[in-house]
């Protein structure tokens, strides 16, 4: 079957994000012997001419559409993407009477919502690489299944994630225009943090990918032109400690190209950080989030701010860029803990700091329901239009 993938994150700050979920979905339904062609809207500079030249020249027999963000989760300079993604369903729709396919991060927050007011034919939630190859051969066989929504649950083991299938033109466009290649190692999230949904889109069991395999992608990116890597796995240094194995194999196989990775507040021996640096390490992002124990404890992490100073400190001392993202008004917030959290934030020499007011409330979360008990929401609230919690103490 011929089957068009298309991902339509308009995104471009900080930097313009390559749809490596796009590339995975793609790997996984050619592998199963299905003809597929990848279209990036961004790269395609949102060309609706474009769009109905890729759709007539693939003549798909399935529509695969990526939606990455509802929104820019900002409260302070709100951007909603939804009136692109029905944009984009219309010129399908237009163009093709093939089913269309959605899935992707944004479309799995609120899957039974966006299912319905997109008009698409079917739904993935999370995961899609088992789900679209099942339903691409019910397709193929005249027999389309009775249901539109199809939930992943986590169900993949490791060896089920396939490496991603990057398409070389759609690469190059995000190489020059200063992206980086992103690359995943594991997935899945065990920690509780209250605002958080990657537990609900990828499990909350850490599955572990053949640490050769990923070194392979790297090796192949950079033969390609990568000039940076980020791993996009919701934490890198993994309480597991997978995460040293991988460095291990990279030293190994004598991998030498600059990446980053979120990483959860920790100090990592001087020895590993040193191996780290060896191969690449040249950024991390650190999960700080917020700047006080006390707007810590309530957001549920489980490190205080003295393991963000700390962790701060070490990779600094290794030479290592380090950036920190915090959200002020959240949950347990007062004028005292606006006053010292700047003042924490501020001893951090060194370091770019991107704070935001709000937190963006999402179906599913600690934060949700404690939304609801605070009477910020209730259960008609509709959360598709951005809703922002800010403590009732502020």
């Amino acid at each position: 079957m011929r089957i068009l993938l298309l991902a339509c994150n308009p995104v471009v700050a900080p930097y313009p994000v390559y749809p490596l979920g796009m590339s995975v979905i793609a790997a996984a339904l050619a592998r199963a012997g299905h003809a597929v062609r990848q279209f990036d809207m961004l790269a395609a500079g949102f060309s609706i001419d474009s769009l109905r030249a890729a759709i007539a020249a693939c003549d798909p027999g399935l529509v695969g559409v990526s939606f990455r963000n509802l929104d820019n989760v900002n409260a302070c300079n709100e951007m909603h993407y939804l009136d692109q993604l029905m944009a984009l369903m219309d010129t399908i729709r237009a163009q093709t009477r093939a089913p269309v396919v959605i899935g992707g991060p944004g479309f799995s927050v609120m899957p039974e919502r966006l299912l319905d007011i997109t008009g698409s034919d079917f739904g993935i939630v999370g995961e899609g690489e088992r789900l679209v190859v099942e339903l691409a051969a019910a397709l193929q066989r005249g027999e389309p299944p009775p249901r539109r929504l199809f939930r992943a649950d986590a169900s993949l083991d490791a060896a089920g994630m396939v490496p991603a299938a990057y398409d070389a033109p759609i690469l190059d466009f995000y190489q020059k225009g200063g992206g980086i290649v992103p690359l995943q190692t594991k997935r899945g999230c065990p920690f509780r943090c209250a605002y958080c949904t990657y537990p609900l889109l990828e499990g909350r069991r850490i599955r572990v990918r053949d640490r050769d395999t990923v070194v392979d992608e790297m090796l192949a990116l950079q033969a390609s032109g990568a000039r940076q890597i980020f791993f996009t796995d919701s934490v890198f240094n993994d309480p597991g400690g997978a995460y040293r194995d991988l460095i291990a194999a990279m030293r190994r196989r004598g991998v030498a190209l600059p990446w980053t990775g979120f990483f959860r507040p920790e100090v990592i021996a001087p020895e590993l950080l040193r191996d780290m640096r060896e191969t690449g390490l040249n950024a991390v992002e650190l999960g700080s989030d917020a700047a006080t124990d006390t707007t810590l404890r309530e957001m549920g992490k489980s490190f205080g701010f003295r393991d963000i100073e700390a962790a701060h400190a070490a990779f600094a001392a290794a030479g290592i860029t380090v950036s920190h993202y915090f959200m002020l008004g959240g949950p347990g917030e007062t004028e005292a803990t606006v006053e010292e959290g700047i003042s924490n934030i501020l001893r951090l020499q060194g370091a770019a700091a991107f704070i935001f007011l709000g937190i963006r409330i999402l179906p599913g979360t600690p934060l949700a329901e404690r939304a609801r008990n605070e009477g910020v929401i209730t259960a008609a609230t509709d959360l598709l239009h951005p809703v922002f919690y800010f403590s009732p103490a502020i």
